[in-house]
């Protein structure tokens, strides 16, 4: 155990139940090929969702409360949650992992406080690479950090550049042969950030009246090829080509098209509760 409050408590990670949940079966060496199959797999398995703080409840960031509720109880969790989990996952395999925070920007240019968690995961012997499993519509595969490196993934490109010496940014574009309307998403430094670091700012994330994540559900969930969403009762389906086909839901379809659509399954308190903060 890591007492100095720096480690990530993978030791504590059920690793098994862990690799169930992402349907993993592939290499566990401390690889690039494991590190982009083991990120890819989290994030077309576990959902983005801000369904605590949307009704209310607390959001621990505990790695024994993140097991039951994200593994053994199949939810998922916003970038906070994410982050903890794969970052135990992460340094039990042998990687080297490093907490960081982003300011998001998505296309604005004002300053906003470092609210989004991400990691810098050393790979022994092939570099440092960015890992954002918690962005809800961001890069599935891990970018190595060099300038203008970066990934694909259902129709948008990402890219890492370096805006200064401190400051880096992650941006996105279509992945079409005109797709130069470049999106900054977040800019970060490579400042480390602890466990202790995320429960203050979770604090504030979870709880805020301004939070962004406080009072209607945002949940994403990447495919192999299309992108689910669903932020208020707007529910969207976006595709490689650019089509989204989006769909107003009534308040009490809800609870379903969560089931049924990312599978998280509410219990009835919390499916009544949902229905009426959005009704």
């Amino acid at each position: 155990m890591d007492h100095t409050g720096r480690g990530w408590d993978g030791e504590t990670l059920d690793l098994a139940a862990y690799l169930r949940r992402i349907s993993y079966e592939g290499d566990l060496a401390p690889t690039v090929r494991t590190l982009r199959a083991l990120q890819r797999a989290h994030a077309e398995a576990i959902p983005f969702e801000n369904l605590e703080a949307a009704l209310g409840h607390p959001v621990p960031l505990d790695l024994g409360t993140l097991q039951d509720k994200m593994v053994r109880g199949e939810r998922g969790g916003y970038c906070y949650e994410h982050t903890r989990l794969f970052a135990a996952a992460l340094e039990r395999l042998g990687f080297g992992v490093t907490g960081l925070a982003s300011r998001v920007r998505m296309g604005s240019d004002k300053l906003r406080a470092a609210t989004h968690a991400l990691l810098l995961v050393e790979v022994p012997g092939e570099g440092r690479w960015i890992c954002d499993v918690g962005f809800g519509e961001g890069a599935t595969e891990p970018i190595e950090l060099v300038h203008g490196a970066g990934s694909t993934r259902n129709g948008r490109r990402f890219r890492l550049e370096r805006l200064t010496a401190q400051e880096w940014v992650l941006r996105s574009a279509p992945d079409t042969p005109a797709g130069d309307d470049w999106l900054d998403l977040h800019a970060f430094t490579l400042d480390p950030r602890y466990p202790a670091d995320y429960v203050v700012i979770n604090h504030y994330i979870s709880t805020h009246p301004n939070s962004p994540f406080v009072g209607r559900p945002v949940v994403r969930l990447p495919g192999p090829e299309v992108l689910y969403g669903l932020t208020g009762t707007a529910l969207t389906v976006r595709r490689p080509d650019g089509t989204v086909e989006e769909r107003l839901l009534e308040p009490a379809e809800v609870p379903k098209a969560l089931e049924d659509v990312f599978g998280i399954r509410l219990g009835p308190a919390d499916a009544a509760a949902l229905t009426a903060n959005l009704t």
